[in-house]
């Protein structure tokens, strides 16, 4: 009973909201980088508001972020002492590739990530790396409308067969794209896709998904040919959805929105486009461009194991009811009233954690590994920068007791559980810093003021005596 003695504990960050240096070490424009803060943000990320290069009277979060650029020898060191056994983190692509259609990598931006890893592995920390959490060079964009574009697939190719290569016996655990469901609510974040006036945006989102779909296949095809230890997994943004009532109707859209959330990972999964899928694109008038090549490659190359994140439970309800909406990650859902929600909205639902859990090992029999979870709260530090942040502590045990659960009673296979923002960050959704969920505070403000230091908050003491128990001692006692 019980994690085995190699279950992974850790931390989970990604490049454009922690790294900064946008314009240091040869690295290139990004997507990522030109998001700013604000009321624009969320057209934006959708692709609704063209938005290519920074622009006076906005703020734009990920120039700097917190900097890990240049701290990420104090960052690693903090998380070796609170004993992380991996730490997830993501490739800047525009670091390795300026402006992404390169044939030649830059130099600099390899050695950055190489002497990073080497500094994980210092610690005894294995680096589970995502290849593209939402990075798009800006240049490939412009020049060929991103995502949507087929020539992206070999760029991609050529990022993972250079980061394949490089760091062979550094790193073991891919991740080849951030949350790909994404692409469907966030589209200039997760593909960077524009759309132009009357232009059918669902046809140009599941063709470029579709293309993410063929370079995930082609990575993975890739990594066990370089090197046959590697790992490659999908990352999808999970969590089963409820019927809102026993209503059959409710029922019919729950199961409906659990397959749009699947799909993607169906095909990782499972190699090839589900039933359902191929009815529901007819029935909308989608043609997803494919050919033979991307049939056989998608059959052939499936993921080695199921990765996710988990924040809340979602709810569903038939199209004429009268429901009341809360938010989610980056989209929202029927309020369930049974649950208590965060100061974001998000519902709070450790049970709907296991159950999210069951269903995904029931659909893929393959390993899981959950990437992302926790709760964004704001913080009130003293003036030595500690929080007493009970309210993270009792998010995050009731979680990871039901992950236990899930693994002890269910018999679900979990590889391992690196908490979301281990270390404060910017937001995905809304390009705050107060909306935090880190073990260790960053002195940053909404603005971008502050001295950057780096403190412990009294959950970094509590997640360094749960990993010590291997996931035996939950209580808030330090």
């Amino acid at each position: 009973m019980g994690f085995g003695k190699d279950f992974l504990w850790g931390g989970a960050t990604a490049a454009n909201q922690c790294e900064g240096g946008f314009n240091e070490g040869g690295r290139g424009l990004a997507n990522v980088d030109v998001i700013p803060t604000g009321p624009d943000r969320r057209s934006i990320i959708t692709g609704k508001k063209k938005m290519f290069d920074f622009e006076e009277g906005y703020f734009y979060p990920a120039k700097e972020a917190i900097d890990m650029y240049h701290h990420y020898k104090e960052d690693i060191a903090l998380f070796g002492e609170m004993g992380f056994k991996t730490y997830r983190l993501s490739i800047a692509w525009s670091r390795i590739f300026p402006k992404g259609d390169e044939m030649k990598p830059n130099e600099e931006g390899l050695k950055f990530y190489e002497d990073l890893f080497k500094e994980c592995h210092k610690y005894g920390i294995e680096p589970l790396v995502t290849i593209t959490h939402f990075d798009c060079p800006m240049h490939l964009i412009e020049q060929y409308g991103g995502w949507r574009n087929r020539e992206l697939i070999d760029f991609y190719k050529r990022l993972c067969t250079v980061l394949f290569t490089r760091y062979k016996g550094l790193v073991k655990y891919w991740l080849t794209f951030n949350e790909i469901n994404m692409i469907l609510h966030a589209p200039f974040l997760g593909a960077g896709l524009c759309f132009e006036e009357g232009e059918n945006e669902e046809q140009v989102k599941y063709q470029a998904a579709h293309h993410e779909l063929v370079a995930s296949a082609e990575a993975t095809k890739i990594a066990h040919e370089i090197d046959p230890e590697n790992k490659v997994g999908c990352m999808l943004a999970a969590a089963s959805y409820y019927p809102y009532s026993c209503r059959p109707e409710d029922v019919w859209e729950a199961k409906k929105k659990d397959r749009g959330n699947y799909f993607f990972i169906d095909v990782q999964s499972k190699g090839a486009y589900p039933a359902y899928a191929v009815k529901e694109l007819e029935r909308k008038g989608i043609e997803v461009e494919m050919t033979a090549n991307d049939v056989e490659v998608l059959k052939e190359n499936t993921v080695d194991f199921i990765s996710f994140s988990y924040y809340a439970s979602r709810v569903a309800a038939a199209e004429d009811s009268d429901v009341e909406k809360t938010a989610g990650n980056l989209f929202p859902t029927v309020k369930n009233p049974y649950l208590q929600s965060s100061q974001w909205g998000w519902q709070i639902d450790p049970l709907g954690l296991r159950i999210t859990m069951n269903d995904l090992y029931d659909r893929y029999q393959k390993p899981l590994f959950i990437v992302e979870n926790g709760l964004g709260a704001i913080d009130a530090p003293d003036e030595a920068g500690y929080v007493e942040d009970d309210y993270r502590i009792e998010y995050l045990a009731a979680h990871l007791q039901a992950m236990k659960d899930a693994v002890d009673e269910d018999g679900v296979d979990l590889l391992g559980y690196t908490s979301w923002g281990c270390i404060d960050l910017v937001s995905a959704g809304t390009g705050e810093m107060k909306k935090r969920y880190g073990f260790i505070y960053v002195d940053r403000d909404n603005e971008g003021n502050g001295t950057l230091q780096r403190s412990k908050k009294k959950s970094f003491h509590w997640y360094k005596k749960v990993i010590a128990s291997n996931g035996e001692d939950l209580s808030n006692q330090l």
